[in-house]
């Protein structure tokens, strides 16, 4: 078994300017769920941390960072999905909570659910002694800027979606063979109140079987819904397809079957990955066998030792 983790920063168009803290910010993250299937840890706990630090990273659409609804308000959606049992755990629509995706992790662990929402989501967090931030806390100054700039009558918020920060995600395999994805974002800009896009919605924005293998997908989360991107491309893995060939053909059907852009991030249960997609860009980075790979632009892979900090 190769102990991998494949993370992704979103799908679309990063400005340049926002470049290049959107590939250290994956390269950090992929490192720090490397660190822990190194160390003997498991999948689940390497796709946590690693989708944690990118939460607390500005420079992406998740946690710290995240888009602004209609009213220029923060509502997060999360999932994570383990391969062994298919548990999973989801929160959509919350407010005031740092990681989201750990309140997911406490969802599945801890309730006999699959998804909490909004009010209950936060409620359940105050249960489990997560501590409530500020909103405030999460808003960035460019969220804000993007916020009043598509409040205008002409802006169109799916267009200026795609990317800029984006949606994170991670999947990996651990050295027993254990296999798992985590999701988070937040969401939209300038979605209506309430709205809630795919990333909660397990074989949409996240699934994982150690069967089969694991997606984590970011694009336009009500495209993505319609076709279930990461069930698809899982679906094309189980016909005998490579985590590349399956991850290009999902991408492919929903490029025609919807007109829609995205990017995923795949693995087998072999620990051969795959960083796809058919947006402009995608930050993405991977980390196995003591390398770090990594890529923006499409046709672009990078390598390094694990252990070079640059």
């Amino acid at each position: 078994m190769l102990p991998v983790v494949v993370v992704h920063g979103g799908a679309g168009h990063i400005p340049k300017e926002r470049a290049e803290r959107s590939t250290s910010g994956v390269c950090s993250a992929a490192r720090a769920g490397y660190a822990i299937l190194r160390g003997g840890g498991s999948s689940m706990d390497a796709v946590v941390e690693a989708v944690a630090l990118m939460e607390d990273n500005p420079a992406f659409n998740a946690g710290c960072g995240s888009v602004l609804n209609i009213k220029g308000e923060v509502e997060m959606d999360a999932i994570v999905m383990e391969g062994k049992t298919l548990a999973s755990g989801a929160v959509s629509a919350v407010r005031n909570i740092a990681n989201p995706v750990r309140l997911a992790r406490l969802v599945m662990d801890k309730t006999s659910h699959a998804c909490l929402t909004a009010e209950g989501a936060n409620l359940f967090a105050r249960q489990m002694g997560i501590p409530e931030v500020p909103m405030e806390s999460l808003i960035t100054d460019y969220s804000r800027m993007r916020w009043k700039k598509n409040l205008e009558p002409n802006a169109n918020p799916v267009e200026c979606q795609m990317g800029k920060t984006g949606t994170v995600g991670a999947v990996a395999v651990d050295a027993e063979g254990n296999i798992a994805c985590a999701t988070s974002t937040g969401g939209m800009l300038n979605k209506m109140e309430g709205r809630v896009g795919d990333t909660p919605c397990i074989g949409s924005g996240g699934y994982a079987d150690n069967e089969v293998g694991a997606v984590s997908t970011t694009g336009h989360g009500e495209a993505i819904m319609k076709v279930t991107l990461a069930r698809l491309i899982l679906f094309h893995m189980e016909q005998g397809k490579s985590a590349e060939e399956a991850s290009d053909l999902g991408l492919a059907y929903m490029k025609s079957r919807v007109n829609s852009l995205g990017g995923v991030v795949t693995v087998d249960p072999r620990g051969c990955w795959a960083a796809r997609f058919s947006s402009r860009q995608m930050s993405w980075a991977a980390a196995q066998r003591d390398t770090l790979h990594h890529g923006l632009r499409s046709g672009e892979h990078f390598t390094q030792s694990i252990d070079d900090p640059h």
